[in-house]
């Protein structure tokens, strides 16, 4: 990206409580490169697909070509919050490293210079996280203001099942 746009910036984002690439330290590797031992700056955090207890080998050659412009640690409660008002706002579904994403890139927008352009990509679903306690405040049924909305679009009508 940088060979064709050397003006593009690229910010990497990674939890706070799980600092790896941040705490400047590299993973130990076997002689085949994989981690031979966890990493010792790695903590429990609730990103899940973010941050295992090792810094990639792929990441870690492209941390070494200094490609990245900016690192932006994503604190406690940020990317469930962020998820959470993604669906609630914007009615789009998306999981707690989305979350996390668009939190990042929210934060990079405060501090660009106005007329930039930036992307952020959400690869993912929410789906799977519906019974999970990213989601356990919303309701499974519909509440009145939703039974509204819905009865608002004629022939198109979701009513609940009657017991």
């Amino acid at each position: 990206i940088k060979e064709h746009s050397p003006d593009t910036k690229i910010i990497l984002a990674e939890p706070g409580a799980a600092n790896l690439i941040g705490s400047g330290i590299q993973t130990e590797r076997n002689d085949d490169g994989s981690p031979a031992s966890s990493h010792p700056a790695f903590a429990a955090h609730p990103i899940q697909g973010w941050t295992p207890d090792f810094i990639p080998l792929v990441l870690e050659k492209g941390i070494e070509q200094t490609l990245q412009d900016e690192m932006v640690e994503i604190p406690d409660g940020a990317a469930v919050g962020m998820s959470q008002s993604l669906a609630r706002n914007e009615g789009i579904l998306t999981g707690i490293s989305g979350g996390a994403t668009m939190w990042a890139a929210v934060e990079t927008a405060k501090k660009a210079p106005e007329g930039s352009v930036l992307v952020a990509m959400l690869p993912d679903t929410g789906e799977r996280y519906l019974s999970t306690p990213l989601f356990a405040s919303i309701a499974a049924d519909m509440n009145d203001e939703e039974l509204e909305i819905a009865r608002s679009t004629p022939n198109f009508i979701l009513e609940p099942a009657s017991d």
